[in-house]
């Protein structure tokens, strides 16, 4: 049995990890997640760890890079272009932004590219629009849905963890995705970060820590691959 729960608000990928995402109308899902999603990232090269990656932590500023493929219906063989904050665009192999990117984080990086994705866990992320909204009601002001870097919106007032466990099913049966939605995702410094100034404000954090347990949204794997459009219909799979 199935139930409509809500809407597809809001759509987004980030081809390059800790930069700026691309809003998209159609989302191509495969077993991987969105088709661009965090395909590329900047990698520390004196870090061993686990956790290589050059973010947002140690840059701010990457947010306000934002990349776009130049061919958006090939990412995985399209070059793709970063409008920096000065407003030029350029090339993501770009010497010159990795130099500078270098220098605001003091050590030295290289580009890498992954076709399968660069996640810190699962591949989709989901919230809705009252799960967020709630997040305002006790942080006491408008917060940017972008600073929490989600895949997809939906327009429910139901919370995203009340489907952990579930599937959701999009748009039609022909060529719809669907999802499971496996567990709330633990946050991180990178919400303090305005996404159109870089400057940081800690009490994001604390409000998501203090009165959400650290956790906004969900993370999801691919149940089925398939297009998820603006405006479709979310079926809840009982």
């Amino acid at each position: 049995m199935t139930r409509i729960v809500g809407h597809v608000a809001a759509l987004t990928r980030f081809p390059v990890k800790s930069m700026a995402g691309e809003r998209l109308s159609v989302a191509e899902v495969d077993w991987q997640g969105i088709e661009g999603d965090r395909q590329y990232a900047f990698v520390r090269k004196a870090n061993g760890t686990r956790f290589p990656w050059l973010t947002a932590r140690e840059v701010p500023a990457m947010v306000l890079h934002q990349a776009r493929f130049a061919d958006p219906g090939v990412p995985k063989t399209s070059a793709v272009l970063v409008q920096t904050p000065d407003g030029a665009s350029i090339s993501l192999h770009d010497q010159l932004l990795l130099a500078r990117l270098e220098i605001a984080a003091d050590e030295a990086a290289a580009l890498i590219q992954v076709a399968r994705g660069i996640y810190d866990s699962m591949p989709i992320s989901i919230q809705t629009t009252g799960g967020h909204a709630r997040v305002e009601t006790a942080h006491g002001c408008t917060l940017d849905v972008r600073r929490f870097r989600t895949n997809i919106v939906i327009e429910s007032e139901i919370e995203a963890a009340d489907w952990i466990g579930q599937r959701l099913k999009f748009g039609n049966d022909e060529d719809g995705a669907s999802v499971h939605c496996a567990d709330r995702i633990p946050r991180c410094m990178l919400v303090t970060i305005d996404p159109d100034t870089g400057a940081k404000d800690a009490r994001v954090l604390r409000t998501i820590a203090q009165t959400f347990g650290n956790r906004y949204g969900v993370y999801a794997g691919t149940a089925r691959p398939g297009l998820i459009r603006i405006g479709d219909a979310v079926h809840l799979i009982d």
